[in-house]
């Protein structure tokens, strides 16, 4: 059934600025900081960084990293791939967009961030004698 708009009562608010409907016809639109430039340098750090984990540990069968949420007391778990992408858009848009978590994930095919530093520092100390060996 359709009404007809000249069969519906006056709207009491009509050219009235202050209409409290209004607020329903507007976006909300949320400004966001622009990324510092510590913060920009640190992301491009955690991005070189995330490289080399995922060179290191992907032939390991490692999927990803693995986050405990502050919010919602519940691991969240990245692909490489997906963490990439994040961090650039936090790099570009000043914020991350939310996304779907990972399907079923095996949590013994994800890692911490600590775990993936450590893991890099240990393979690199055991580079450098090897590298630095003169015969």
């Amino acid at each position: 059934m359709v009404v007809r708009d000249d069969a519906l009562p006056p709207d009491p608010f009509a050219g009235d600025p202050n209409d409290p409907a209004r607020a329903l016809d507007e976006e909300e639109v949320t400004e966001e900081e622009p990324v510092t430039a510590q913060e920009r340098a640190e992301l491009l750090a955690d991005l070189r960084d995330l490289a080399v984990y995922q060179a290191l540990l992907e032939q390991r069968a490692v999927r990803g990293v693995v986050v405990d949420c502050a919010e919602c007391q519940e691991p969240h778990y990245h692909d490489w791939a997906l963490l990439r992408a994040s961090l650039e858009q936090l790099l570009d848009d000043g914020r991350m967009r939310p996304h779907e978590p990972a399907f079923d994930p095996d949590p013994a095919a994800y890692v911490s961030w600590e775990y993936c530093r450590g893991f890099t520092d240990g393979v690199t100390a055991n580079a450098k004698p090897a590298l630095t060996r003169q015969p």
